[in-house]
């Protein structure tokens, strides 16, 4: 096998120049001219050797940089996350300004419109139902001819009752006459007395006679009276139950109703806890208005005055009836329709109303957001819940003006920012006009 070649052997290409081994090598001839391919192998070689050595020394400067990046990572990921510039993002809510009015403290209960008064007519005689002057479902006033009984027989009795009048005053008349002459003929003492007192006594029989015929003449004018049936009352006729040429029974069976509309009363319910809050104003003179609503809430069919509550409680519902009255001008309110009466307590005046969905309630506690419309920052605000009537709240701690929040409370917060956007969801009626729902709302402080 050949020698290799000094040039391949690192260990002697350190060797210093002119050493036996280098100086041997050159002299047995190893030149250019004997080895044509060697210089292109020595120059190869060498190449290779200075690559790999330059190529261990970055090797290391690599893994260096690639272990900061990573190790630049891993702190970066363990690091939180920066909150963005400006702080959490702005709320949407919706909001309502703050008025000031007036709000009434009312009382919700059902109640039952009842005539003032009701009449059943029947007729006090008997007979053949000969005619009818009233039209079903008409208006008619006292007095006014609504039917008439065949009055023949009864006006009978009255010429039979004048006549018997007329004969027992001829005998009257004929034993006072003899009475002067007995009264003359004592005095000239032509008879004895005891005949002059039994003819007194025949004109006193004769005088009591009289009477009972005069007596028994108004009943017969009375019974042909009756013949005629009239209104009693100012009212409504209902639906006719006779017709002409029936005949009717004396006191039996009846032949129209009338109800009394103008005016008519409305008939309510009151809890018993609720009695001392309307009879303290009743005592003191006041006169409560009462409304009567249909039965959505939404149309007043008229407005009256409570007239008074009954004088007892019923125990078996621990309630207690009230009447108003109505002067029912229109005709709106029918007798026995069920009906809402509002009943007004008192008006609480200039106080600062709010949608009921802006107040936030914690047992005793109320508060609402009122948002700084310059800033668009909500401050938690506490404030005094004076009353409530139906979807309006009285308030004491804000202000006429300020925007409070009714709608979007779900994430704010006391100085979070706000978005003013969308609808709010109800707000304050005007003044004087505040309705309840169909059951009572808060009465509220004195």
């Amino acid at each position: 096998m050949p020698e290799e070649p000094s040039s391949l052997n690192p260990s002697r290409r350190t060797e210093p120049a002119g050493q036996p081994g280098h100086g041997g090598h050159s002299h047995h001839g190893h030149g250019h001219s004997h080895h044509p391919h060697h210089p292109r192998a020595h120059s190869a070689d060498g190449g290779e050797r200075h690559g790999g050595r330059r190529r261990r020394r970055i090797w290391p400067w690599i893994v260096g940089l690639l272990a900061i990046v990573f190790i630049f990572l891993i702190i970066r990921g363990l690091k939180p996350a920066k909150k963005p510039a400006g702080g959490p993002p702005p709320s949407r809510v919706a909001v309502t300004a703050v008025r000031q009015g007036n709000l009434d403290i009312t009382l919700d209960t059902l109640g039952t419109v009842t005539p003032t008064y009701t009449d059943n007519l029947v007729s006090r005689v008997g007979g053949e139902l000969t005619a009818v002057y009233y039209k079903e479902g008409q208006m008619v006033t006292k007095g006014q001819l609504l039917a008439v009984v065949d009055p023949r027989p009864y006006q009978a009795v009255v010429d039979q009752s004048k006549g018997q009048l007329a004969k027992d005053q001829a005998a009257l008349s004929n034993a006072r006459i003899d009475l002067q002459r007995y009264q003359q003929a004592y005095k000239e003492h032509a008879i004895p007395q005891q005949q002059l007192a039994t003819q007194q006594a025949t004109v006193d029989q004769d005088l009591g006679t009289i009477q009972v015929d005069q007596a028994n003449l108004e009943a017969a004018e009375l019974n042909v009276d009756y013949t005629q049936i009239r209104a009693p009352i100012d009212g409504r006729v209902g639906l006719r139950t006779v017709d002409p040429g029936n005949l009717v029974v004396a006191n039996s069976g009846t032949i129209v109703t009338i109800t009394q509309i103008k005016p008519i009363t409305v008939i309510f319910t009151l809890a018993e806890d609720q009695i001392d809050q309307v009879s303290r104003p009743m005592l003191a003179g006041q006169t409560l208005r009462v409304d009567a609503l249909d039965r959505t809430l939404e149309h007043t069919l008229g407005q009256g005055t409570l007239i008074t509550l009954d004088n007892q409680i019923n125990t078996a519902t621990g309630t207690v009836r009230g009447r108003a009255s109505f002067a029912n001008a229109n005709g709106a309110l029918f007798p026995n329709q069920f009906v809402n009466a509002r009943l007004y307590l008192r008006t609480l005046t200039n106080v600062a109303l709010v949608p009921l969905g802006a107040v936030q309630r914690d047992n005793d506690t109320a508060t609402v957001y009122v948002v700084d419309m310059q800033t668009k920052k909500a401050e938690l605000r506490t404030v005094k819940l004076l009353a409530v009537e139906g979807n309006t709240a009285a308030l004491s701690g804000v202000k006429a003006g300020e925007e409070v929040v009714t709608d979007g409370f779900d994430k704010l917060q006391n100085g979070a920012p706000v978005q003013i956007g969308g609808q709010p969801k109800s707000t304050p009626s005007a003044p004087g006009s505040q309705s309840s729902s169909t059951s009572t709302g808060p009465a509220g402080p004195e």
